[in-house]
């Protein structure tokens, strides 16, 4: 990867966003978060496969995906450097790379299924949320996103949405 990326700082920073501006998601029993999470994958798999119809655009949704695999990192107490560190590193098999994020979710969907028939969902979850990150990670590098910065603007639009509370 060509950017450097402080994943710890990058959990830490989205803990407190969500904190302040999730409080609706942040506040759910971890299992209904989890769940949460796993729309948000599905729906960005959607929007990226909607290509030029889709009227938010693929940085955008990279961001959002960015964001999203923190959240998740964070509710499964996942060090996702150390995660991401043991990820393949390409999944240049797939004609389609879409098809590799669409894998993930999959996968992660799956976990959070597993999760209501009591069966052992969390290394199953913290690899689709590497696998889905790392995906995200490469994408952004190869449209030349800076997500650092892309991060930081997008908390500021997401922060005005909660207009009622005074930092």
């Amino acid at each position: 990867m060509s950017q450097p990326y402080d994943f710890l700082g990058m959990q830490q920073a989205q803990f407190r966003h969500d904190q302040r501006n999730h409080s609706d998601v942040i506040c759910l029993p971890k299992p209904d978060r989890l769940k949460h999470y796993g729309l948000h994958f599905a729906k960005y798999v959607g929007r990226l496969a909607r290509g030029n119809s889709e009227p938010k655009s693929a940085d955008r949704t990279l961001v959002d995906m960015t964001l999203v695999c923190l959240s998740v990192a964070n509710a499964l107490h996942q060090r996702i450097q150390e995660d991401i560190e043991r990820c393949s590193p390409d999944h240049n098999d797939q004609v389609d790379p879409l098809r590799s994020l669409a894998d993930a979710a999959g996968r992660f969907a799956d976990a959070c299924e597993k999760i209501d028939h009591l069966e052992d969902f969390l290394p199953i979850a913290r690899l689709a949320n590497a696998d889905v990150l790392s995906w995200t990670l490469r994408q952004a590098m190869e449209r030349g996103l800076d997500l650092n910065q892309a991060i930081a603007e997008r908390r500021k639009e997401l922060v005005v949405r909660q207009f009622y509370i005074a930092d």
